[in-house]
């Protein structure tokens, strides 16, 4: 799997995660069109990841867990869509935490995609 693509897609979630908590600081809730825009870019990305992944895992020698691999990238890119409908329903503090969450999700999921990638190739 593409290291480099792992990295944005890590960079983003930061980035957005870190306009989440401002946003939950300064009680703005819901965010506005600049930030679902960034969601959109993390969103393309993981969507590029998600083939990519799937396309890799399919040409590899490695002897990765493939449903727990793919498993993985699909709720990373679900959980996202999942997280702006939270707080686009519930427009308090709540539901911009809600989407915290999913992008806290989307980081774990990254994390453990790379550890099944690397563990596999060893």
């Amino acid at each position: 799997m593409n290291g480099l693509l792992t990295v944005v897609v890590l960079a983003v979630t930061l980035v957005a995660a870190i306009a989440t908590v401002v946003l939950i600081v300064r009680d703005q809730s819901p965010p506005g069109d600049r930030y679902f825009a960034l969601l959109g870019v993390l969103l393309l990305v993981l969507l590029v990841q998600a083939v990519g992944g799937c396309v890799a895992l399919a040409s590899t020698e490695r002897q990765v867990e493939g449903v727990t691999f793919v498993a993985y990238l699909f709720t990373a890119l679900l959980v996202v869509p999942v997280g702006a409908a939270l707080a686009l329903g519930e427009r308090t503090r709540w539901g911009t935490g809600a989407l915290l969450v999913a992008l806290l999700t989307v980081a774990a999921c990254e994390a453990r995609l790379d550890s099944l990638w690397s563990v596999a190739g060893a």
